[in-house]
């Protein structure tokens, strides 16, 4: 486990705050949500990573043959790698709530390590996710709280795709919310005002 593992924006929350952890999508970095991020909650701390591959120039957490065809083996060392940071994270400030939100890559990464730890956060918010594979069950995510927003239309994020991922989180008993609009892969107002109510709740 090493704090140092990405390159990262941090702050430290407030007593009693919780940890968010934010998750660019392709082409972000760490400074794309970490502003944001620390608006969602008052004396929040804010953990921004930013992704270790380089697609083309865009930074990504994992690799990808095509679109929506991942690199399985990539993804299971960027789950672990991820994992191993947060856990560095969380332990440096035992007691804080601890929090996530993902959009697109940042989504999918940060899926992929609640599958593998489901211990690490309380309440995760997946925004625009793909995960192009039938998970398998998990145990310890009962109770755990999940928003998870998509475009009906969303032309990288299947809505079969985000239907199926929403029904995977509500059988593993997760506490799920839903956010959706009728358009495509693009963050709108009403999906971040949603990611407001959900982290402050």
């Amino acid at each position: 486990m090493s704090m140092q593992a990405y390159t990262a924006l941090t702050s430290d929350p407030a007593p009693g705050a919780p940890l968010i952890f934010a998750f660019h999508g392709t082409g972000g970095d760490e400074h794309q949500f970490f502003d944001f991020a620390g608006q969602l909650v008052p004396g929040a701390g804010v953990i921004s990573p930013r992704g270790d591959v380089s697609e083309g120039g865009a930074a990504r957490f994992f690799r990808r043959t095509g679109e929506g065809v991942y690199d399985m083996d990539d993804l299971a060392r960027a789950t672990e790698k991820m994992a191993g940071f947060v856990a560095a994270h969380v332990a440096a400030h035992p007691g804080a709530p601890v929090y996530g939100f993902g959009y697109s890559n940042g989504a999918n990464i940060l899926t992929s390590v609640v599958m593998e730890r489901p211990d690490l956060f309380e309440r995760i918010a997946l925004l625009h996710p793909l995960i192009p594979w039938q998970p398998a069950p998990v145990s310890g995510l009962a109770g755990v709280r999940v928003l998870i927003s998509a475009g009906q239309r969303d032309p990288i994020c299947p809505w079969p795709m985000s239907a199926a991922l929403m029904k995977w989180f509500a059988d593993q008993g997760a506490q799920l919310s839903r956010e959706l609009h009728d358009g495509g892969h693009e963050l709108r107002r009403s999906e971040a005002e949603a990611l407001g109510r959900f982290m402050a709740a």
